[in-house]
């Protein structure tokens, strides 16, 4: 740089010069000083690693003869920051600053296929970093920076390669959502939708590909945005299964991801399955893996029994890896059936194996073998362990008498009154369960108190027992029945209780012979055998004949 060039710099300051020399066409070398401003601000050096191959730096203005008056080149000039508008670059000081001292530095450019330096400052700059603002997309351009004095300017420190203007280039990056940075699982017949974000300026191109082989765009379609890809299966398959990996390049850069993905369905059933033992309340199973896993690793096997009278299945073991089994607590004499499933994350399988033949549960065979067992001889001649008693009733009224009697065989029940067996008679009935005798007299009468007898008769012997029965009635006069009179005696009736009886049975039909017995216990009537009675110690029985009309008193 000549002494020339920096008197000739304007004396306003950067950023004026800036705003006045950006009016200028950008051909002219002060169109392009004139969007340059600095920074003001000292950084602290950064040497820049040269480069192995530079274009030819411009030719520079001749610099003044070495002497102690002006200062040395600058040290270590690098490149800080290049964007798509402005760049910083940096200094450190030179070694010699003259006699007569530093007054700033001038840094200034030459366009690429140039030849003429323009300064970027007007004034030297105490400063050690400069920015130039406002710059054109796709400017190349040269810099160097002197050093200078009131001596004039020192030698310059030039950058060996070109500054080039261009749009930033961000590096692709892809975010990879957390739940597909794992494997991701779906089963046949379900969506496939991958949604990755990724970074980028500009736009990347974006890429899939199924196994390192490009996709299939009849199954698989993908939609590439700014920011994101989209990958999308309408339906899956088994065969869709595979590391699908996105490639996004941008500028020679890239970035990959890989995500794995598992299309699975339900397993096949065991493949075959056989019973291997049955013993006591147990069964032994066995079987073997199924072909079909679903395309993934199984879970378990579900192991389940079937009763032969109901046909209704229980599971009895429950995601049971080994393929051997015991089934206890079976019941016996029952006949069962097992199966087997598979089972996987997409469940059971759709069908079972099952046993083709029956597990049948024996009973146990035992057997007595009784060793001087003397079987008891429990027969018994006939006894009564509750007697007859005595009983009192009332006319009218049923009763019952009660006794108990045992014996083995079972003994035969007789019932008699007054030593007479009234075994038929339908006044009576016998009754005789699980040892209890009851004779049920309905609708008792006086005639029939007396004394009654059980008796109990089997092949080792009899027993009975009596009682005494008595039903309080009213006497004979009571009755309506009047003996007839003869010609000089007044009619007498006994005293003692009189008993009737219809020996026809009753009751009669209106306009017929009644028949009437009429027995009078403990006494004898005497009447003649004219006036129609027989006679007999004890008893008197009268026939009493009548014609009954309908309406009368029958009862007379």
């Amino acid at each position: 740089m000549t002494e020339k060039a920096a008197s000739e710099a304007p004396t306003c300051g950067p950023e004026e010069t800036s705003s006045e020399l950006a009016k200028a066409p950008t051909t002219e070398p002060s169109a392009e000083a004139a969007a340059l401003e600095s920074a003001g601000e000292e950084r602290a050096p950064t040497p820049q690693a040269p480069a192995p191959t530079a274009p030819a730096a411009p030719a520079a203005t001749k610099p003044a003869p070495a002497s102690e008056d002006v200062p040395s080149a600058p040290l270590r000039l690098a490149l800080e920051d290049v964007s798509d508008s402005s760049v910083t670059v940096s200094w450190e000081p030179p070694e010699s600053l003259g006699r007569l001292g530093l007054q700033g530095y001038v840094l200034e450019l030459c366009r690429e296929g140039g030849s003429e330096w323009v300064p970027v400052n007007a004034r030297p700059l105490m400063v050690t970093q400069l920015t130039m603002r406002n710059l054109a997309l796709g400017d190349k351009f040269f810099l160097r920076v002197a050093a200078v004095s009131s001596a004039g300017a020192g030698p310059p420190a030039v950058l060996e390669q070109p500054v080039h203007i261009q749009k930033i280039i961000e590096a692709p990056k892809i975010r990879v959502p957390r739940h597909l940075r794992q494997t991701y699982i779906r089963q046949v017949g379900e969506p496939v939708n991958l949604q990755i974000p990724f970074q980028g300026s500009p736009k990347p191109q974006a890429s899939w590909t199924h196994n390192g082989h490009a996709l299939d765009s009849q199954r698989v379609n993908v939609r590439t945005g700014d920011q994101d890809s989209i990958l999308f299966i309408r339906s899956a398959r088994r065969s869709d299964s595979g590391c699908y990996e996105l490639t996004v390049r941008l500028e020679g850069l890239e970035a990959k991801a890989a995500i794995d993905i598992l299309v699975i369905e339900k397993p096949g059933p065991p493949s075959s399955i056989r019973l291997l033992d049955v013993w006591g309340c147990n069964a032994a199973l066995e079987w073997t893996l199924p072909q079909d896993t679903g395309n993934t690793e199984l879970l378990g096997y579900t192991v389940q029994k079937a009763d032969k009278k109901t046909g209704q299945w229980f599971t009895v073991l429950e995601r049971y890896h080994p393929t051997t089994c015991t089934i206890s607590d079976l019941i016996v004499g029952n006949a069962y059936s097992f199966r087997v499933f598979s089972e996987n994350q997409c469940g059971l399988s759709a069908s079972a194996a099952t046993t083709k033949e029956l597990a049948r549960i024996q009973k146990a065979d035992i057997v007595a073998k009784p060793k001087g067992f003397v079987e008891r001889d429990f027969s018994e001649a006939p006894s009564f362990t509750q007697p007859l008693a005595d009983h009192t009733s009332t006319p009218g009224y049923s009763t019952q008498l009660f006794c108990s009697v045992r014996a083995s065989p079972k003994p035969k029940i007789i019932w008699m009154k007054n030593k007479m067996n009234i075994q038929g008679d339908p006044k009576y009935r016998a009754l005789s369960e699980q040892g209890i005798c009851t004779l049920e007299i309905r609708k008792p009468s006086p005639f029939d108190s007396g004394v009654y007898t059980c008796k109990a008769v089997n092949v080792l012997g009899e027993a009975s027992v009596d009682c005494r029965l008595e039903v309080k009635g009213k006497g004979a006069a009571d009755l309506g029945i009047r003996g007839h009179q003869t010609q000089n005696q007044a009619p007498r009736m006994p005293q003692n209780p009189v008993h009737m009886v219809m020996a026809d049975g009753f009751p009669p039909c209106a306009g017929a012979s009644v028949p009437v017995s009429i027995v009078v216990m403990g006494e004898a009537l005497c009447h003649r055998e004219a006036d129609g009675m027989c006679h007999r110690e004890g008893v008197s029985t009268y026939d009493i004949r009548r014609k009954m009309s309908v309406g009368g008193d029958s009862g007379s």
